[in-house]
């Protein structure tokens, strides 16, 4: 099971650009907005655990 946190690098319409911050060199990876808790914005964390994001 994953657990990790990310950062919302970028928001471009629908979806958001997150970086995992326990590894930054990764790729960028792209998500649905509808899938990010409506209140996210750039730069904001996130927690992901049991396939959902939420923030910290």
């Amino acid at each position: 099971m994953l657990v990790c946190d990310y950062i919302v690098e970028q928001i471009d319409g629908d979806y958001a650009h997150l970086k995992r911050v326990d590894q930054p060199e990764e790729e960028l990876k792209v998500v649905a907005r509808a899938l990010l808790p409506a209140e996210i914005y750039e730069g904001c964390e996130l927690h992901y655990e049991l396939m959902q994001y939420s923030m910290k």
